[in-house]
């Protein structure tokens, strides 16, 4: 067998690596040649710092990376890591691994992430022993909601793009690498504040649009309320984009958060769930 980066690669083979990577997974990630450049932009992946392994001529296995300084740490994202299935359970998993470990190393990366599904518990097991952690238990949340209130003047929203979320002295940087700012350039944010300036509280998001001009479905991808005591504002930041029934979407929400909590009890329901681990490097 043999390695190389996904610089070194054709983009048939690229994508031959990656939808029989994940042939047969929890979630079936099959991409389009479009798709797959999509997301490697968007998400800031490294073409030469992803790899793919041949057998033979045969692409077979693959990992995406990404690198990011969060927090003041560098900060690397395994943004997928797939097996062909004739080929699991033989020894690529580990190649993998500590290929991967090892760019890691070179680049002085501070601080590995990744996201795995909870139920697969075999990939789990396999970062455990790489030395990876569970460090969050993360929630897709999908549903129909409806923001019964009329917006409040003593409440001020401001919209701001999505990369001057980084220059708010209260905005929480280490969220899920498809959370991020950069991840969601082509979204939206909202900050909202009190009437005396005192922030209350943001949230970054896309809106899908009907062929009527209508708000059709909200993705949510950061809703923070900075006091957990005003988790029912949320009502509020909500009927800021439309006070009409709209399907909601939460991607890689924290368990933790008290806007999932609020989401929940307001009608929407699991769809799946991930943990977040990492490893210090």
């Amino acid at each position: 067998m043999k390695i190389k980066t996904v610089a070194q690669c054709t983009l048939d083979e690229v994508l031959k690596a990656w939808n029989k990577g994940f042939e047969g997974y929890f979630i079936e990630i099959n991409m389009t040649a479009e798709m797959f450049l999509q997301r490697l932009v968007g998400e800031g992946l490294s073409p030469e710092h992803s790899i793919v392994v041949f057998d033979q001529e045969e692409p077979i296995a693959i990992v995406m990376n990404g690198f990011r300084t969060i927090d003041g740490k560098k900060t690397a994202w395994n943004g997928g890591t797939g097996i062909s299935p004739a080929y699991r359970g033989k020894g690529v998993s580990r190649l993998l691994m500590e290929e991967t470990l090892a760019i890691y190393q070179r680049e002085n990366v501070e601080l590995g992430t990744l996201e795995a599904i909870k139920e697969n518990q075999v990939a789990i097991a396999l970062y455990e022993k790489y030395g990876y952690v569970i460090a969050n238990q993360l929630l897709f949340l999908s549903g129909e909601y409806e923001a019964k209130v009329t917006p409040t003047a003593a409440l001020r929203m401001a919209t701001i793009r999505p990369e001057q979320l980084a220059h708010l002295s209260f905005y929480r940087e280490n969220v899920p690498w498809q959370c991020s700012w950069q991840s969601v350039k082509q979204g939206e944010a909202r900050v909202f504040y009190k009437d005396n300036n005192e922030p209350l509280g943001y949230m970054l998001y896309k809106t899908l649009w009907n062929e009527c001009g209508e708000v059709e479905r909200i993705l949510l991808y950061q809703m923070a309320v900075l006091e957990e005591s005003n988790v029912e504002l949320i009502t509020q930041f909500l009927a800021s984009i439309t006070t009409d029934k709209v399907h909601l979407m939460t991607v890689n929400f924290l368990a933790s958060n008290p806007a999932t909590s609020y989401l929940l009890k307001h009608g929407l329901k699991v769809t799946t769930e991930q943990v977040q681990m990492t490893k210090q490097l």
